[in-house]
């Protein structure tokens, strides 16, 4: 009889259990524990009888505030920690394997691009070093006076080009230069004068001169007077033009792995969470021994607590 009631109570109890469990948020353990061996009768008929039935399979709910539960995993934290570093938060809710492939891809795109960011550096110096060497804005501001600009007009451009041996773009009055370009640029010659030249050392002077064909005159290899044509430049002009190419496709591609970087944050935060949540939704076990008081002082039996997260 006993046996059998213990059977039903202890069904009772799971069910009351279960019940509570998958209808509240947050994680819950039960307690399950074995009935300690050493118990004794005390003679009382109720006791002998009825407690013992409890004790043989008595289930504990814990709150979600107990000590045992505090491996639960924040998704919000989760997602922070491997949005400043791809991979933290996937270590955070114990997702190894992915924490080392954001970690690695994060590692790797960032040198990628740092590497080809330093690559296009290196380039843009070289290219520079090249036009400073072979490209000379007195030859070009010189040819379009000479060229374009009858000679009894020579005059209101006095002061174009300074005399002396320093480099050449310290001898042109660059005011006077972008006045006689846009001169041109309204003749019916000049019709290749569609810019005006920005000062020496700016990032559009060096892409300026090696893209149209109006700054072709100023290389030391064009023969003058200089017949204009879309296909018509000089060789330094083609290799300079390459070679700025070169460090354009430097930079596009630092800023391609960039992408990736930041691509990989956004990714690895989005997965934290969701494994933050998975770790959440998991079952864990362990087992410990557990203090039970009896008539005759406490007893230890050895109890397994089963931790779910819903």
């Amino acid at each position: 009889m006993n046996k059998r009631w213990s059977v039903v109570l202890s069904g009772v109890a799971l069910v009351l259990v279960a019940t509570r469990m998958f209808a509240e948020e947050g994680p819950r353990s039960v307690v399950f524990r074995s009935p300690s061996h050493r118990a004794a009768l005390t003679g009382n008929l109720e006791t002998d009888l009825f407690a013992r039935t409890y004790l043989a399979f008595t289930p504990r709910l814990e709150q979600e505030g107990d000590n045992s539960l505090s491996t639960r995993k924040s998704p919000w934290l989760a997602a922070g920690l491997s949005l400043v570093l791809p991979g933290a938060g996937e270590f955070y809710a114990e997702s190894y394997w992915k924490s080392a492939l954001f970690l690695a891809l994060d590692v790797a795109a960032w040198g990628l691009a740092i590497h080809f960011d330093k690559k296009g550096d290196r380039q843009t110096t070289f290219f520079q070093s090249f036009a400073d060497e072979h490209w000379s804005v007195v030859k070009y501001a010189q040819f379009s006076l000479e060229y374009f600009i009858p000679t009894e007009r020579w005059n209101e451009y006095a002061g174009l080009i300074a005399p002396g041996s320093n480099p050449p773009w310290q001898r042109v009055n660059w005011n006077l230069l972008n006045r006689l370009e846009r001169e041109i640029s309204g003749t019916p010659n000049g019709r290749y004068y569609s810019h005006t030249l920005p000062p020496y050392g700016d990032q559009q002077y060096y892409e300026l001169i090696g893209k149209y064909p109006q700054y072709n005159p100023g290389w030391d290899d064009a023969e003058l007077p200089y017949i204009y044509s879309e296909t018509n430049v000089t060789p330094r002009f083609k290799y300079y033009a390459g070679e700025r190419g070169k460090a354009n496709d430097f930079y596009r591609t630092a800023t391609t792995f960039l992408t990736v970087a930041i691509v990989n944050h956004v990714l690895s935060a989005l997965d934290a969470a969701w494994s933050a949540a998975s770790y959440n939704r998991s079952v864990h076990a362990s087992m410990r021994l557990q203090y039970i008081p009896t008539e005759f002082g406490y007893a230890r039996v050895p109890c397994v607590q089963v931790s779910v997260g819903l």
